[in-house]
């Protein structure tokens, strides 16, 4: 026995020599502690070599912790096995919990910046473990959100149709867009099926702004944590009406900088910044006296089908394209001619609402990358959208082109939007000598104006018009122009102009009805 002052060799832990202490006796079993000899003891037991010890006072074992049954009866049976117990991964370390150890669970409560700093790239690691697990919000099947769903310049009543048809009820026409109440399934179910809309937006905060510190001060006392955090890269875009701010720039900056100090007070982190492809999106739209944030749930513009990719010259957006066949009042059991067909947008857009395939069923959104994303409740929305599509379309669709190039983009549209390679008819022809393929239908059509057109060709319209008279009586004529003396270049009188807003240039959509009687040949 050596002296207790002399210093000895390394220890190692076995199961049989390590020395004993002066005042145990040698009948009395060792009692050892630590996580190799924890698994070791439980091992021996599993295997029936060894009997159980009880724990030491003060120092519990994994099963006390977890509030499973600890059993000290030796060789009655096997203990229950807990996640403690598991030899096939390593040892959790013992190590003291810290003080703000329920701050994963509060995501709005404030760190007491007592944390050792060992800990910090833990924190770091672990971040997004705790973000899935201990973050996910139980209210968020049952809450109710304040959704604004915006839309291209005239289409604000048509955008309420279709979203009253998709079971939204108080719906509210705003400027550019329309507001309404959902819970979360209903977001997702927006930007599924939504063919009007460019983005569906969640309102997180609202209040009075007058200057530029209101807007960080709004941004800061929004709960940003419980939809991202340091682990996502950010975007913050503004918009205003008659808002006395000076900079838009500036009033960006001080909202991104509210967002991101909220985080980095609570998680410790600030999010990166991404203006290309950000896992979140913010959006500051501010008025005369007031400032609005919204979360972006869509990502990309909804707009963006994910088919086209060769656009053609002076394209023409999807959400725009169907919004001009939803005021036209087009029946999808009836034929439509595009004679300026170009890449085929109004048709391919037409085919999908004729065989009832949702807009988003192609692409990815912005609420994928969101915390606490329920992706089994995603995938079972679009399953049951899978189902309803039809197998077949049945509406006759017919393209015209001068360009070969367009209709060979038009073609290759067709493929990636998964249609059939007869579902839309294109072909080489001239809108001056073109025959009605039907008695009667809807054309629908973005012909050449503006730049496309040269002054020259004024008398392209009273060739055009002259067709229209003698070809397609019977038919129902929706035309697109910014040019307001297009009826009277057509020599048509007009049913309906309505006012559209495509891409940058104000627009009117002129709504004709061929009738037989007023333009038979004499």
């Amino acid at each position: 026995m050596t002296d207790d002052n002399t210093p000895q060799s390394r220890k190692k832990l076995s199961l049989s020599g390590a020395p004993r202490k002066a005042d145990q006796s040698d009948e009395k079993p060792r009692v050892r502690s630590g996580a190799r000899a924890r698994a070791v003891a439980q091992s021996q037991l599993r295997s029936g070599q060894g009997k159980t010890t009880p724990a030491r006072s003060g120092r519990p074992l994994p099963t006390e912790r977890t509030g499973a049954r600890n059993d000290t009866t030796a060789g009655t049976h096997e203990p229950r096995r807990t996640a403690s117990d598991r030899t096939d991964r390593p040892m959790r370390t013992e190590r003291p919990r810290p003080a703000t150890g329920k701050r994963d669970f509060n995501p709005g409560a404030p760190l007491t910046g007592k944390r050792p700093q060992a800990r910090t790239a833990d924190r770091a690691t672990r971040a997004p473990h705790e973000s899935e697990q201990a973050r996910r919000p139980s209210s968020r099947l049952t809450e109710t959100f304040r959704v604004f769903a915006p839309c291209p310049q005239g289409l604000e009543e048509v955008l309420c149709e279709e979203m009253q048809a998709l079971g939204f009820e108080q719906v509210e026409k705003g400027r550019a867009g329309c507001a309404f109440e959902t819970d979360w399934a209903g977001i997702l179910r927006a930007n599924l099926y939504s063919r009007l809309a460019t983005r569906i937006l969640v309102q997180v905060a609202h209040g009075l702004v007058l200057k530029e510190d209101d807007i960080y001060e709004l941004a800061y006392d929004a709960p940003w944590e419980r939809w991202f955090g340091a682990e996502h890269s950010l975007r913050v875009d503004t918009s205003a009406i008659q808002s006395p701010m000076k900079s838009l720039m500036f009033c960006n900056l001080k909202a991104k900088d509210g967002i991101c100090d909220r985080l980095r007070d609570r998680e410790g982190e600030r999010p990166s910044i991404d203006t290309v492809r950000p896992d979140a999106r913010v959006h500051l739209f501010l008025t005369r006296d007031s400032g609005t944030l919204y979360l972006d749930t869509s990502g990309e513009s909804l707009f963006k089908r994910g088919w086209r990719l060769d656009k053609g010259e002076a394209p023409l957006r999807e959400n725009l394209a169907a919004g001009i066949l939803a005021l036209s009042g087009w029946d999808p059991s009836l034929p439509l001619l595009d004679p300026f067909c170009g890449s085929g947008t109004i048709l391919i857009e037409a085919a999908w609402i004729a065989q009832g395939v949702p807009p988003g069923i192609s692409r990815p959104f912005g609420f994928e990358r969101l915390r606490n994303a329920d992706a089994r409740q995603w995938t079972a929305l679009k399953e049951d959208a899978f189902s309803r599509i039809a197998p077949e379309l049945e509406t006759p669709l017919y393209g015209c082109d001068l360009n070969p190039h367009a209709l060979e983009a038009a073609r290759e549209n067709m493929q990636r939007a998964n249609l059939a390679p007869d579902s839309i008819q294109f072909a080489r022809a001239n809108a001056l000598d073109l025959q009605p393929p039907t008695n009667q239908g809807w054309l629908v059509t973005n012909p050449p104006y503006g730049e496309r057109m040269d002054e020259q060709d004024d008398g392209f319209w009273r060739d055009w018009s002259a067709c229209l008279k003698q070809q397609f009586a019977g038919w129902q004529v929706h035309v697109i122009s910014s040019d307001l003396e297009l009826p009277g270049k057509l020599r048509l009188k007009p049913r309906r102009r309505t006012p559209l807003y495509n891409g940058a240039l104000d627009c009117r959509l002129f709504s004709f009805e061929m009738v037989a009687e007023s333009y038979r040949k004499p």
